[in-house]
């Protein structure tokens, strides 16, 4: 068992003060490959100090030496990005095959995304004689999850880097490998010592101390509606900035004139993708009821079509939940659906066939389920869909805004005009037409109990900067 006992503080690593040790679990195996070290208050003390420290220089320097900092970055993330898959695929039980494709690839997407924004960004505009310029907000605070580790520790590094700010990074405790590579892969590129800080740790110990921290200016938090609530209070009595991506119960409605026969195979394995636990996924398919046997049909032969297996297993489609903490959640909702008369169209509770350990669940398709149904409103974060009838399309745009979340929704109809006109009813962040898929270079994020703020594009990077007004400043003397 490798045993990782430092944290990476100004430009070096260095060992907990503290003194509790995590194991860190393969969850196809349930079986600990790893510990690290939990982080103490003192620990987080240190490694804020240190991005405190460094941010007056790193403030002030140039948009050509930040962008060559994040090409350095680039290329040291190329080298080893195979390693990062593997490492992604090791730690929340991803399918190697999708690491390799999407988990590990989103880390470089979002460092290149963030150099091209700033390659042209304009940080200077006038109004009439006052000058307006966005400057870093300070020292950042960054907790992320451990369902796409490297896409939300990236999507917000990347723009903190670009802009300016230092930070301190809490990757979660849960899968913490990929942090650690990144750590140094940071240090090999050559980021100034202090700029970035990465340390482990889990949330009510770590997690709160760097959210209170009176030197943090800005916290950054990925993560559940349930824990971003406690993120904002405690950061509530320092007045920080507070960004938030938060959970999901996204609709995904089916027209009645979509084509059915490819919209819902789809529609199933968008909402299974990386076992169900992406916080944007469409977990309830709403279906036109005079279709709903057809659609039910459709979604249980897509359903079994779906090999669930050991991650580096060739043909493995969804690999294991990441936690018997996550497995017991996702049972006891799949109890609660059939207790409350949902009816099972596809798998159920227990692990599927052959899979006697690991956390793996079966992929579960629920019939014939109301809005007002649990499975409908809480967010599973498993490889569950619950299929919703609905009688017209004013009904359907009701019952997809009637939810607590508002983080993406999903609309196919084979009238374009039609789509669109329903993606501006949508109350939710982010609206997918026809199965389009997400484009990093565009704001993510959502409404309502889904979050505040924007990540990734110019939107993210403009998260990062401060807004000064200058009066009687004058347009000569400026370089923007």
């Amino acid at each position: 068992m490798t045993s990782y006992r430092e944290f990476y503080i100004d430009g070096r690593w260095v060992a907990a003060v503290g003194t509790a040790v995590l194991p860190v679990v393969d969850p196809s195996t349930e079986a600990a490959f790893a510990e690290i070290a939990l982080a103490s208050a003192a620990d987080v003390d240190a490694a804020v100090a240190a991005a405190k420290r460094s941010f007056d220089g790193y403030a002030r320097t140039s948009r050509l030496e930040r962008i060559e900092l994040l090409e350095a970055l680039i290329e040291e993330y190329r080298k080893r990005q195979d390693e990062m898959a593997e490492a992604i695929s090791l730690e929340m039980g991803a399918p190697l095959e999708l690491a390799r494709r999407a988990q590990a690839p989103a880390g470089l997407d979002h460092l290149q995304q963030a150099v091209a924004v700033l390659r042209d960004y304009r940080f200077d505009r006038f109004i009439n004689d006052a000058l307006v310029t966005r400057e870093p907000v300070g020292v950042c605070g960054f907790i992320t999850p451990w369902n796409w580790p490297m896409n939300q520790i990236a999507c917000k590094v990347a723009p903190a880097l670009a802009t300016g700010c230092t930070m301190v990074l809490k990757p979660s405790e849960v899968a913490p490998i990929s942090a650690l590579l990144f750590s140094e892969m940071v240090h090999a590129a050559g980021i100034p010592a202090g700029v970035y800080n990465m340390i482990n740790g889990d949330g009510p110990t770590a997690g709160e101390a760097l959210v209170r921290h009176r030197d943090v200016e800005m916290v950054s938090f990925t993560g559940s509606t349930r824990a971003g609530v406690l993120v904002a209070k405690a950061a509530a009595d320092t007045v920080k900035r507070v960004h938030q991506e938060l959970g999901g119960k996204s609709p995904n409605l089916l027209l009645d004139d979509a084509d059915f026969a490819s919209a819902v195979p789809r529609s199933v394995r968008s909402c299974f993708g990386n076992s169900g636990q992406s916080c944007n996924a469409p977990t309830r398919l709403l279906v036109p009821r005079a279709r709903h046997d057809e659609v039910v049909a459709l979604a249980g032969q897509a359903a079994g079509a779906l090999r669930v297996g050991p991650p580096r297993a060739a043909g493995t489609a969804l690999g294991p939940v990441v936690s018997a903490t996550q497995f017991e959640r996702i049972q006891r909702l799949i109890g609660i659906a059939i207790a409350e008369g949902a009816t099972l169209v596809a798998g159920g509770l227990g692990r599927p066939d052959g899979l006697e350990r690991g956390y793996y669940v079966r992929p579960t398709i629920f019939a014939d389920v109301s809005n007002d149904m649990t499975i409908a409103r809480e967010e599973v974060f498993g490889p569950v869909l619950a299929i919703i009838p609905y009688d017209s399309e004013e009904e359907a745009i009701a019952v997809a805004n009637d939810t607590p979340y508002g983080l993406s929704s999903y609309v196919t109809s084979g009238d374009r005009d039609r789509a669109r006109h329903v993606a501006r009813r949508m109350r939710a962040g982010m609206v997918h037409l026809n199965g389009a898929p997400l484009d990093s270079a565009a704001p993510f994020g959502g409404y309502k109990q889904s979050g505040n703020g924007r990540e990734c594009g110019i939107f993210g990077f403009e998260d990062f900067l401060e807004v000064k007004t200058v009066f009687g400043h004058g347009r000569e003397g400026v370089e923007s």
